[in-house]
């Protein structure tokens, strides 16, 4: 038996789209059992809907890495403890991706590496933004040059990151479809000047930076407009830190001064809970470890 931890992931950062990606010290724990047959069981977040069958991004990504090795799979037990919030760009999808291809990677002993694993990952996910901190770990610039993948990662200084994720339904491809075809030069250049500098505030610390670089007009403005509650607490998180939709939505992510996060918490979730939305709030910091075993 092997067991592993993969970690929650925010990717675009604000004016990063598809391009930034940061793995954070939220987590799920997998462990797989060779048995006589495939079986699957989660606890935690996202049970209910994953124990209804066997069949799910986890499993089909275990089972993907032993056709490509060409191996015939034994039966596994996978047994999942999920804190990572389903449906909430808070890379979920990704962390079953990576979670299915390292652990059948290490249970036939690694043949393949971690380039590899990602660009299989990527491959089933569609981007690298999610997967490749996923992987790694830190902060990841990623980029597609054809079919290879080009990324730097950082590690960062300590931040304090406050999350809160609305109970509302936003399916991704309603986010992707809200966007418009087609981006003004001027808004391109406005995102390209700021994501540069965003990596710059993230490696260095400078919240105060983060602050002036982290807004966004590729993404954001279409996508909050959508989300129930979405402006209202976008607007109370910019009170308290650098804020942005995490991912594709519907949750935000601040990064906020330590000595602010509980109070951060409690208000921007109160941008939703004065229109009769609940939400949940986590307090973390970004994970400078990716996928590992454990």
């Amino acid at each position: 038996m092997i067991k592993i931890r993969v970690p929650a992931t925010s990717a675009n950062l604000g004016p990063g789209f598809d391009c930034l990606g940061l793995a954070l010290d939220l987590w799920n724990e997998i462990a797989f059992e060779e048995a006589k047959r495939l079986k699957y069981r989660a606890t935690g977040e996202g049970a209910e809907k994953l124990n209804k069958g066997s069949k799910n991004l986890l499993t089909k990504s275990y089972v993907r890495l032993f056709e490509i090795c060409g191996k015939k799979m034994p039966g596994v037990h996978v047994a999942a403890k999920n804190d990572i919030p389903m449906s909430s760009g808070l890379g979920s999808s990704a962390a079953a991706i990576m979670a299915g291809l390292y652990g059948a990677n290490e249970m036939l002993g690694k043949p393949l590496n971690n380039m590899e694993l990602l660009k299989l990952a990527t491959d089933m996910e569609g981007h690298p933004d999610n997967v490749a901190p996923a992987l790694f770990g830190g902060l990841v610039v990623s980029a597609m040059n054809g079919d290879e993948i080009i990324l730097r990662r950082f590690e960062l200084p300590k931040w304090t990151v406050v999350i809160v994720k609305p109970d509302v339904e936003w399916l991704t491809k309603t986010a992707r479809a809200v966007l418009p075809k087609s981006v003004s030069r001027a808004d391109a250049i406005f995102n390209i000047g700021r994501a540069s500098l965003v990596v710059e505030a993230l490696r260095t610390g400078d919240l105060e930076l983060l602050q002036k670089v982290m807004d966004d007009r590729i993404h954001q403005p279409y996508r909050l407009q959508h989300i129930s509650g979405g402006t209202a607490a976008y607007k109370k998180a910019c009170q308290f830190g650098a804020a942005a939709l995490s991912g594709a939505g519907p949750s935000i992510i601040t990064f906020v001064p330590p000595q602010k996060a509980e109070e951060a918490k409690k208000e921007i979730a109160r941008g939703f809970e004065e229109l009769g939305i609940m939400a949940k709030s986590i307090i973390t910091s970004p994970g400078i470890l990716g996928t590992h075993r454990i």
